[in-house]
């Protein structure tokens, strides 16, 4: 069988894409799952999947984070959650849950060392994708959010097609050489007949903490005009906020008190 080019209008072979779709763990329901993407890498992706896991789960949602940026993984760190904490039985993995009752998954929760590098081929990486979704047994959850590596690469392409995504949310920042990227991310969603909720641009402003005013480092944002020309929705702008990123390093990201998501939030609710 020929390696699958992705381009289902090209492609001679008879499969439908519910055919390419990983079975979950036979002990698991999960509901919805809602992957979160960006094109580069540092604009805060971790961050906008954590703070929408927190925020459907105050809103009475049983919500789970699979942490695919196997590279990468920085969710643990956020939650407070540590190495070796994860246990298993003949169903499976457990996946270790957070102060509020968020199941996570994460490499970095199964490793000895957390700070000792991932060095592994792509099919290797994309494998543990694979595994953290049909080899955990994640129970009864309405919300999972997917917290994937930056780019197109093996693991994107491995959700993309491997898990059963209700769409995804698109992370970006207000430099002019972003749009680019979300446009690549977009028609990477278009290829893979994913749909994109919406875009989520982070470190959009400052709010003087002396006088309230309002400072944009990066310049003007574009996103609403590059939303429009995408066809896909606004979602979220964040601020440059130091108490957000001190309760991350802090690992009680849970107690952020901002809006921030709830126009997400009620987004994801309504169209998925």
């Amino acid at each position: 069988m020929a390696e699958c080019s992705h381009d289902c209008s090209t492609c001679s072979s008879k499969c439908s894409k519910a055919d390419l779709i990983e079975p979950g763990n036979s002990a698991s329901r999960v509901k919805k799952v809602i992957g979160v993407v960006s094109g580069k890498g540092g604009v805060g992706k971790s961050l906008v999947t954590s703070m929408l896991a927190v925020t459907m789960q105050r809103r009475g949602y049983r919500t789970a984070i699979l942490d695919a940026d196997i590279t990468g993984p920085s969710i643990p760190k956020s939650f407070g959650l540590k190495s070796g904490s994860v246990e298993g039985s003949e169903l499976g993995m457990f996946p270790p849950k957070t102060k509020t009752g968020i199941e996570v998954m994460s490499l970095n929760l199964l490793v000895d060392d957390e700070t000792k590098p991932v060095v592994w081929r792509g099919p290797v990486i994309a494998g543990t994708v694979k595994q953290f979704w049909n080899e955990v047994v994640w129970g009864e959850v309405d919300y999972m959010f997917v917290d994937m590596p930056p780019g197109t690469g093996d693991v994107p392409l491995t959700v993309f097609q491997s898990l059963p995504l209700d769409g995804i949310v698109i992370v970006t920042s207000p430099q002019e050489l972003v749009s680019m990227i979300v446009e690549k991310a977009v028609n990477m969603a278009s290829l893979m007949d994913i749909r994109v909720l919406g875009l989520v641009e982070n470190y959009s402003y400052i709010v003087c903490p002396d006088c309230g005013k309002v400072i944009r480092p990066y310049g003007e944002s574009k996103i609403e005009a590059m939303a429009k020309a995408q066809g896909t929705a606004v979602l979220a702008q964040l601020p440059i906020d130091p108490e957000l990123a001190s309760l991350c390093d802090k690992g009680v990201i849970e107690l952020f008190e901002g809006d921030y998501m709830e126009r997400a939030a009620d987004y994801i609710e309504k169209n998925t």
